[in-house]
């Protein structure tokens, strides 16, 4: 469970635990963690000097949660027996992941950045370990969706057994659909999308992930799942070396976790202006592959996956967003550098090199400008006249070092660019931008937009 590089039986290295996870460097200390929580110690054996518990005792797992959660992230927790078990340093894996699409460049928030991080936790469990990590770990505030009564009863529990964090998680009752316009101009927008079934001649509704209990007006930065990722009891059953417990609720769906997170998908679809991301973890590599295809068929704009660490168990995580990405921009700051380039992401497969270069082409003529186009070789040349030229420079420099705005100006006799696009995958498109001004190679700009 540390931070160390593991090879897979095919010799390629697999994925470590996320840096930023408190137990990327080491694992538990299960011999300290005895020593301080009496309540631990039964569970704990030595051997040759090494401490260990019994991963197949449900008591002893749900045990190790709890001290781990008190331990390291001041959270009191406790769950009857036969619930989910989650595994805290797994379950953190996730929430880090998280973090690192919020804070990335390639979707912007649906509102103020300044806000509290919003997220929505689907099927939180009577653990709401999520919820929980969310709120401690970074201050977040969540909604927790359940369905079964013991959920909803021990998830509140936690959280109020939690003051310093109580305020950040709201647990929502998926099943008590309210009967108002709202909810009836959902479930209209549900039958659109297929939502509703007909079984024997009846339309009868799916169970209720996301529409219907996210309200029309809310908004969310994520949504996050650890769905039922079996189709019977029977296959939930088939791993002898661990006992984390988990009833018929949370581990099983008709047709299992593609079932569920297809579900996810299409609810995503109707909901697509209320979150920033929506993501899932996901159980087989070849479901994976598979529901990244439904992703994009749904005209999401970006899809991203990821492997987490599992002990012997893989997982993996996928991320979907219908908000248009913004521009990676990869730019230098070095003296002289001429050229500037920046990444398109997510570009459906009719968009394409042609189709951007000729929107350019559009946009800087309607700017006025003078452009020559090569289809031939993807590329724009522009060229300012001197007035917009020095226009340009005077706006750029809003803080300028004395005499340097004038020398700039006198300098120049307009400006000439070249623009070239090139498609380096499907959906994915490199935009270069080179100055063709020589005398000017040493002011470059600071970015090509």
């Amino acid at each position: 469970m540390g931070g160390g590089r593991k090879r897979r039986r095919d010799g390629k290295e697999a994925p470590v635990i996320h840096p930023r996870n408190r137990y990327a460097a080491a694992a538990p200390d299960f011999a300290m963690l005895a020593s301080l929580y009496p309540s631990f110690s039964p569970f704990v054996s030595v051997s040759r000097g090494r401490a260990s518990i019994d991963f197949t005792d449900f008591s002893a797992t749900r045990e190790l949660t709890r001290v781990l959660l008190l331990h390291d992230h001041g959270v009191n927790w406790w769950i009857p027996d036969g619930q989910l078990c989650p595994t805290v340093p797994n379950r953190s894996n996730y929430i880090h992941w998280i973090e690192d699409l919020l804070s990335s460049d390639l979707i912007p928030p649906i509102s103020s950045s300044n806000k509290t991080v919003r997220g929505f936790d689907i099927g939180t469990g009577a653990n709401c370990i999520y919820p929980l990590l969310g709120a401690s770990l970074l201050g977040w505030s969540f909604v927790g969706s359940d369905v079964t009564d013991v959920a909803l009863e021990w998830a509140k529990k936690n959280v109020e057994s939690n003051p310093q964090i109580a305020n950040l998680i709201e647990i929502r009752n998926a099943k008590k659909l309210s009967c108002s316009s709202e909810s009836e101009a959902v479930v209209g927008e549900a039958v659109k999308q297929n939502a509703l079934e007909p079984v024997d001649g009846v339309v009868k509704s799916k169970p209720p992930i996301l529409l219907g209990i996210v309200k029309d007006s809310e908004s969310f930065d994520f949504c996050m799942c650890n769905p039922p990722f079996f189709k019977s009891i029977e296959e939930a059953g088939l791993n002898k070396k661990t006992s984390y417990g988990g009833t018929a609720e949370e581990m099983v769906c008709p047709g299992g976790e593609q079932a569920f997170i297809t579900h996810i998908i299409e609810d995503s679809v109707s909901l697509k202006n209320s979150f920033r991301w929506f993501t899932s973890m996901v159980g087989r590599k070849a479901n994976l592959k598979l529901l990244v295809s439904k992703v994009r068929e749904a005209g999401a704009s970006v899809v991203k996956t990821t492997e987490f660490v599992q002990g012997e168990t893989a997982r993996w995580g996928l991320a979907w967003s219908f908000i248009v990405p913004r521009k990676m921009i990869i730019s230098s700051s070095t003296q002289g550098k001429v050229s500037h380039s920046f990444m398109l992401y997510g570009f459906r497969r009719e968009y394409g090199a042609f189709q951007v270069l000729k929107s350019a082409e559009t946009f800087f003529h309607a700017s006025n400008l003078s452009c020559k186009t090569d289809t031939s070789l993807f590329s724009i040349d522009v060229t300012l006249s001197d007035e917009q030229a020095q226009a340009a420079m005077l706006h750029h420099e809003s803080d300028p070092v004395e005499g340097s705005s004038a020398k700039l100006q006198s300098a120049v006799t307009g400006i000439s660019f070249r623009i070239s696009v090139f498609e380096q995958m499907p959906g994915t498109l490199l935009v270069k931008g080179s100055l063709l001004n020589k005398a000017l190679s040493g002011n470059p700009c600071s970015s090509c937009e």
